[in-house]
């Protein structure tokens, strides 16, 4: 409800940029948003099967592919999210020479690498589902990616750890280091607006957030189900934190995109438009806000 409007918006806002005049942030940014929708066209199979108390009562070939495109948008978020962090940061550490060689044509080919890796890793769901046979549950009882053998946790849980390392881990020391020095440099920096200043600020806390809340405690839980030789039994409550991603990514998008901003407000006005017109009344408008239709009418009057 709250990541499907966003995430379409910002989708149109970086989809104009991009065809217009495209920069490697942009770039990035659209990409982090179609693995967000991509997240969010499935999330309503996840939520029939956790209706139906995690019996998996759809089509069976629905399974594994929910479930990749499920676990694969988590670790395109990191990756994509780290490069928008190296990218803020090369930006203010080294303006000229990062501007010598900043090509949207790197940031593509890039951004091909990211989701190459990402889809890779994650096809171990097909690997599991159907290259190892899974015995654990009853033939009438159909489990999602739920329950596991030992020959498939075999396989399974050195994967895990390796995803949580190399997509999770290293990726969030990447981005920590980059957003503390971005941070540090803009503050120390005399002639940069606070405008700019409290944006930068935003822009690191909603990316360290949506690190630390959404994606932390599912990769905990890979370190803790190879130390312990199981899948944990709270790794499906840690897995649901990771949906919020959907939510906090658009926050991201405002604070790094000036097009996300403009596409927000001009959406803002048209809906304080509509409003207006069937709910007549003095004042639909926040402090400060220009009303459209009053600049409309205002226009007309001198013309």
């Amino acid at each position: 409800m709250t990541g499907l409007p966003s995430n379409l918006l910002a989708f149109y806002a970086f989809l104009v940029k991009v065809r217009k005049k495209p920069t490697p942030v942009d770039v990035l940014l659209l990409n982090l948003t179609i693995s967000d929708l991509v997240l969010l066209l499935f999330l309503p199979l996840k939520m029939r099967e956790a209706a139906a108390g995690m019996i998996w009562d759809a089509p069976l070939f629905l399974c594994p592919l929910t479930s990749f495109c499920y676990y694969s948008s988590i670790y395109i978020s990191t990756l994509f999210l780290t490069a928008v962090s190296v990218e803020r940061y090369l930006g203010v550490a080294f303006p000229i020479k990062y501007k010598l060689h900043r090509k949207p044509a790197y940031t593509t080919f890039a951004s091909i690498i990211f989701w190459f890796m990402a889809c890779a890793h994650c096809s171990i769901v097909y690997v599991v589902q159907y290259a190892i046979p899974n015995n654990a549950t009853s033939p009438n009882v159909t489990k999602c990616y739920e329950e596991f053998t030992k020959e498939q946790l075999r396989i399974l849980l050195p994967v895990r750890l390796e995803l949580g390392v190399v997509l999770f881990f290293i990726p969030f020391i990447i981005t920590l280091y980059c957003y503390i020095n971005f941070v540090w440099i803009l503050m120390t920096l005399p002639n940069i607006q606070r405008k700019r200043k409290q944006r930068a600020i935003g822009l690191a806390v909603a990316t360290l957030a949506n690190f630390c809340i959404c994606f932390a405690p599912y990769n905990i839980s890979h370190i803790v189900g190879f130390i312990k030789d199981e899948s944990p039994t709270w790794r499906v409550d840690a897995l649901l934190l990771s949906t919020l991603n959907a939510t906090l990514d658009p926050i991201v998008f405002y604070f790094t995109s000036t097009a996300v901003q403009k596409t927000f407000f001009d959406f803002l006005a048209v809906i304080l438009v509509k409003l207006r017109t069937i709910f007549p009344c003095k004042k639909l408008y926040p402090p400060g806000f220009d009303s459209p239709i009053r600049d409309s009418n205002t226009e007309r009057s001198s013309t």
